[in-house]
């Protein structure tokens, strides 16, 4: 049984360094446009290239650049130049539209399809191949048998996504955000109105003879559950043996627009449930445990997504809000660290922090480290609890002036 990439998401060089330390053998990421994540505020700029692949390279990792939003006759030098000026620092293009594809072949690029191409059988991916394609993210609707199936029919390297959001429409090709508000979703611009409560209300279509409405319409009632168009969140823990066992390349976590704990969490569980599995380790008690662990975070309701069948109304969540069972709340900024000593200054500005604690300190550099804090000083005096507008010491792992400090607060949640 060959070991799976883990692929995951990074918004920002937080998140990258938390993907990374967290044991993901590759990153996919945006520069801004061109990609499924463009308005969410969560991507890169061209001169950070550099730094992307430098941070990569210490970790033995691969970085695959999005740029799998569809291309207007105008956008094709802009997309070019973006090829161009990223190639040299990046392992692959995920991309989804034929443009694109034949840019990336006339520059000598690796290509991988994206999902948003809906790629859903053998024959679309023995023809992809013919066309130099090296890698194809399947369609989300494809059940585990037909992965499988398609793996063993074309010998194509195969990704899957195996955690996050799912979208409602058909590998998230879908036309409700342009409708409502101009944005499209086939260019990154989604504004989620699925996500969103729905309001029914009775129109009469029948008139009399003065144009006027036989009755009233003025019936109206929210729809329960709300979320009829919210799909629920794919969790694959359960099952990643037999992911595994399917024989896919890539198991890619979703999730560019979401916060770097998430990604740590996320990342981390799924790095454990591989290698458990290739070491025999493998028990229902640890998916136990790591449900839990991906719980903690952002999140919805959990399904297994398509992969055991298409969808019902067990796919949609009930549930508007994250069902995450831990928050973080914002407590200060790290002002110094003495190496030697392997202590942190931290200036609080709001929450409180006191020994017992749970704290995770979040920085470019850093990415996130996580601690239970000890005993905190201020100078010779032990302190009992650090208001906001003091300072205190701790013992800390590695971090960084400028770092936020964050209390995890347990709360309920779960499903």
């Amino acid at each position: 049984m060959k070991r799976p990439e883990i692929l995951a998401p990074a918004g920002d060089f937080v998140c990258l360094q938390a993907a990374l330390d967290a044991g993901a053998d590759a990153v996919y990421f945006g520069l801004g446009t061109f990609n499924m994540r463009a308005r969410s505020g969560v991507n890169f700029k061209a001169d950070d290239l550099p730094e992307i692949r430098r941070r990569c390279d210490e970790k033995g990792a691969k970085a695959y650049l999005a740029l799998n939003s569809i291309m207007f006759e105008g956008e094709i030098q802009a997309v070019e130049r973006t090829i161009v000026a990223a190639k040299p620092y990046v392992d692959a293009f995920i991309v989804a539209d034929w443009g694109v594809i034949d840019l990336c072949r006339k520059h000598g690029c690796t290509v991988h399809v994206s999902t948003q191409m809906s790629i859903s059988n053998s024959s679309a991916v023995k023809f992809l191949a013919s066309q130099g394609v090296s890698r194809v993210v399947l369609a989300r609707e494809c059940t585990l048998k037909e992965v499988k199936a398609i793996i063993d029919k074309t010998g194509m390297e195969i990704e899957t996504f195996v955690h996050g959001a799912q979208c409602v429409a058909e590998s998230g090709r879908c036309l409700m955000s342009h409708e409502a508000f101009g944005k499209s979703a086939c260019r990154g611009e989604c504004h989620q109105p699925c996500r969103r409560r729905f309001l029914v209300q009775a129109v009469d279509l029948y008139e009399d003879e003065e144009g006027n409405p036989v009755h009233e319409s003025d019936t109206r009632f929210i729809v329960e559950p709300h979320t009829v168009l919210s799909a629920r969140d794919l969790c694959s823990l359960s099952f990643v043996d037999k992911l595994m066992e399917a024989g896919i390349a890539s198991f890619k976590i979703e999730g560019r627009a979401r916060n770097a704990e998430y990604v740590k969490t996320c990342v981390g569980c799924y790095r454990r449930a591989v290698d458990a599995v290739l070491a025999g380790t493998w028990t229902p008690e640890l998916v136990e445990e790591l449900t839990r662990e991906v719980k903690k975070v952002f999140h919805r309701e959990f399904s297994r997504g398509m992969f055991y069948g298409r969808p019902g109304e067990e796919q949609f969540t009930d549930s508007e809000d994250s069902l995450a069972t831990t928050v973080k709340r914002h407590a200060g900024i790290v002002i110094d660290y003495f190496l030697k000593a392997g202590i942190a200054q931290v200036k609080i500005q709001d929450h409180a922090l006191a020994p017992g604690d749970a704290v995770q300190i979040h920085g470019r550099t850093t990415g996130v480290v996580e601690l239970v804090l000890g005993e905190m000083r201020r100078d010779d005096q032990i302190v009992a609890k650090a208001e906001r507008g003091t300072w205190v010491t701790f013992k800390a792992p590695r971090c960084r002036v400028g770092d936020k400090v964050f209390f995890i607060e347990e709360r309920g949640g779960g499903e």
